[in-house]
Formats: structure tokens, C-alpha cells, sequence
């Protein structure tokens, strides 16, 4: 499955305005059911949280959060970090013609060489951990780069079948998302990691139930499908989730409103 690319396109049509990326941004908030649950976790953590806390997107991607976490809070100071160039080039250029260059910064790095101590409140790992192979090392990194008390936010895929990765098929078939080192993450598996790591404290949950997982079909898994099969599908999208997108958004309501005792996510908060 070639996911990146169409992320790629999508990526440079919203790029020719600062205006289209913040559409963009919120595309995929309304589009994402991750999102939904970081959303919630966020409004969670914001209620306890310094007004000039310090935060740390840990594979910052297109800037999504940094964004929504730079206007959730005025006096905070944000660094996203990726490994990808022209993604860091970008997202400083956006966030500098929206004026929040002052308190907002991305660099580029990798997290397995990430050395800053006693440096944040908050860290974010959304949709990250899943590619990378030493994640313990990592874990650690983050660890080591929050203060005491901060927390790491995860979003992965759990072992359940998260985002229909299956690398070791008998079969050799390749699943829906080909870029991940790991399916998923088992919840007492991560957890042991974490603690290993230095983190006195985790809680897991799973997300993407039942109604979470539909909502991903219709919303992502089907779109993406189409648009690897012909590039022509970008004129039809708009109808289909016309179409779609109403009975999505009704199944990730249920699905955050719900406790699921399996999921193909996790969410977890790692305290220090």
C-alpha cells in the first residue's frame, strides 16, 4: 500500500497557502479518529498545566498538533522534531507566517539520538513508536527529556489489528500500511517498556473499536484504496464523503464515548 505518497500529494496542494494548510489541519482533525482521542487527552492535560509549559511533538509530521496545541495555549513553547527535511522546512515556514515563530520551532532529528534532560511538561508520540525499531531506547530518550511529573502522550496501533498492518503473513501479503516495523503494540507489553524506561506510571486504553474501525474504513482505508488505484478519484472525493462522512462522524462519537475492551489503537499516558 503506498500511504505516503497520497500524503505527500495532499500535502503540496495544501502547502501553496497558509490558508489551505490550516484547512488542511482541520481536515484531518475532523477526518482522524486519533485525533479525536489526543483532542480529548489534551483538553485533559491543559486543565493541570503550566501556562508556559513546554511541549515536544515527537515526530511533529505535518504540524498538526503544534498547531492545535499553539492555540490552545499562548504562553506555551512548542518544538515539533521529524527526520523529514522538507516537512521541518515547511512547518517553520507556516508557523512564522502565522506569526508564532516566537514560541514554536521544528527541527530536524531522530529520536533514537534525542538528548535533552528535565526539558518539558508534555510530550506527544502519535502515530510514531510503530516505526521505529529501538523503541525502548526511545522510550528512554523521551523519558529523560521530560521533567518531573510530565507526561508522554502515545497514539499506536495495538497488536488487535491496528491499521490492517500485517507484515508476517503466511501469505507474504502486504498489509494496508507497509511503512511500520511492528502490527501493534500489545497494552502490557507497552507498558512494561515504559516502566522500563524510567516512567512511574502508564495507563493504556484501547481505541478504534468497533465503531471507531468502521468509521476508519469509510473515512480513510477506502478513499486511500481508491486514490491508489487511480489518482482521477480526487475529482469524486468530495461527493463520497458527503456521503460518507456523516455516518463516520456518528461512529467516532460512539467510539471515543465508549471503554473498549479491545481496539486496533492504544492510547497511553506515561507519567514521569
Amino acid at each position: 500500500m503506498q500511504y505516503d505518497p497520497i500524503k505527500r500529494s495532499l500535502g503540496r496542494v495544501f502547502n501553496l497557502h497558509p490558508g489551505l494548510r490550516v484547512l488542511f489541519y482541520n481536515l484531518l482533525d475532523l477526518l482522524l479518529l486519533r485525533s479525536w482521542y489526543i483532542r480529548r487527552e489534551l483538553r485533559k492535560w491543559r486543565k493541570i498545566a503550566r501556562p508556559d509549559a513546554k511541549i515536544l511533538d515527537a515526530g511533529s509530521g505535518f504540524g498538526q498538533y503544534v498547531w492545535r496545541i499553539a492555540r490552545i495555549g499562548s504562553g506555551y513553547s512548542i518544538k515539533g522534531i521529524d527526520i523529514k527535511d522538507e516537512q521541518v522546512a515547511d512547518c517553520n515556514d507556516f508557523f512564522r507566517k502565522r506569526g508564532l515563530g516566537s514560541r514554536v520551532i521544528f527541527e530536524c532529528a531522530t529520536l533514537e539520538d534525542f538528548n535533552e534532560k528535565d526539558n518539558y511538561d508534555l510530550i506527544l508520540s502519535v502515530d510514531v513508536m510503530e516505526h521505529i525499531e529501538e523503541d525502548e531506547r526511545v522510550m528512554k530518550n523521551l523519558c529523560y527529556a521530560l521533567r518531573k511529573g510530565g507526561m508522554l502522550l502515545i497514539s499506536t496501533p495495538s497488536d488487535k489489528g491496528g491499521s490492517d498492518v500485517h507484515h508476517h503473513d503466511s501469505d507474504g501479503a502486504v498489509g494496508f500500511i507497509d511503512e511500520h516495523v511492528r502490527d501493534g503494540y500489545n497494552a502490557d507489553d507497552i507498558r512494561q517498556k515504559l516502566h522500563r524506561a524510567g516512567f512511574s506510571e502508564v495507563e493504556t486504553r484501547y481505541s478504534y473499536g468497533k465503531p471507531g474501525s468502521l468509521a476508519w474504513k469509510l473515512s480513510m482505508k477506502f478513499p486511500i484504496l481508491a486514490l491508489n488505484f487511480t489518482k482521477l478519484f480526487f475529482i469524486v472525493l468530495p461527493f463520497y464523503y458527503l456521503l460518507a462522512y456523516p455516518i463516520a462522524y456518528i461512529l467516532n462519537h460512539i467510539d471515543l464515548a465508549q471503554t473498549h475492551r479491545e481496539g486496533t489503537g492504544l492510547i497511553v499516558k506515561a507519567i514521569k
